[in-house]
């Protein structure tokens, strides 16, 4: 029997089992592991796992899993618990790191105790305004990837669909158009993450399927850029762009534009440690 630290994190309720490789030597990730311990009832519980291992050409470098074990996506949420774990175990010295993720270079910044931002890079494979069946019916949707393939919608849209009966956001079925979508052979064989969005006073209101964690998740931080991205694009409201994600934090997305070319792309928000543990394999 061998014993085994971690630090569980949330970024805007995004929550996370997060491990230094360095000190959790011989721990192997496997895929039944990793479902094991981001079980809610039988394990420790999370969206997914982050691992942070030291790195010689930057401050260190994350993995990050999903919980069906899945991994080669970037997590924005997960990013920035990722920088601000390495700020407060000492990993990193600096308040501005540079990081690897699936072998890709990134930076981000320790504003406060507690508010991080993470730089990503610029989107690609922009799609506006293209339709396909959802439910019975033909909806109209976005695409782009953040790292993360996301479809965007905009529940007024799907308001004046006869399928489609809910009175907000609020209570829209997130799960089950979500999963179809996520599943839909439009975007097969990969699948796509999925997010919903309602605007009011310029704040946008977001819920997001993600793939890979299978659910709805509480904040979902690719899903927040292309959303934002998607609504400079598609309503004119101009960056910085604040989100209300569904567990009650904000983050805000900010970036450049020349016409659809994105740059200068980051993503602020809460990214705090819950506790620590430990468990015995």
């Amino acid at each position: 029997m061998k014993k085994y630290s971690f630090v569980k994190m949330n970024g805007a309720g995004n929550d996370f089992i997060v491990f230094d490789k360095n000190t959790t030597t011989g721990l192997q990730f496997s895929s039944s592991l990793i479902k094991k311990l981001c079980d809610r009832r039988f394990g420790i519980g999370g969206d997914g796992i982050i691992t942070i291992t030291k790195s010689d050409s930057h401050d260190f470098e994350m993995e990050y899993f999903n919980v069906d074990g899945t991994t080669g996506t970037l997590c924005g949420n997960g990013a920035r618990c990722a920088i601000r774990f390495a700020e407060v175990f000492g990993i990193s010295k600096n308040k501005s790191v540079k990081f690897l993720s699936n072998g890709i270079s990134y930076s981000g910044d320790v504003l406060d105790d507690d508010l991080i931002r993470f730089k990503l890079n610029s989107p690609n494979s922009l799609k506006e305004n293209f339709s396909f069946p959802v439910s019975g019916t033909e909806i109209k949707a976005n695409f782009i990837n953040t790292g993360s393939p996301h479809v965007v919608l905009f529940i007024d849209d799907l308001s004046l669909k006869e399928n489609f009966k809910f009175e907000s956001l609020n209570d829209f079925p997130v799960y089950s158009v979500g999963k179809e979508i996520r599943y839909s052979n439009e975007f097969a064989p990969d699948g796509t993450n999925v997010n919903f969005l309602e605007i009011k006073n310029s704040l946008v209101h977001i819920r997001t399927y993600e793939r890979g964690v299978e659910d709805e998740t509480l904040a979902c931080g690719t899903g927040s850029v292309a959303s934002a991205i998607i609504t400079f694009l598609q309503k004119q409201i101009p960056p910085p762009i604040v989100l209300q994600a569904r567990g009650g934090d904000k983050l805000i997305v900010d970036f450049s534009a020349e016409g659809t070319l994105i740059k200068n792309v980051s993503l602020t928000g809460p990214a705090k440690i819950n506790y620590s543990g430990e468990f015995t394999l």
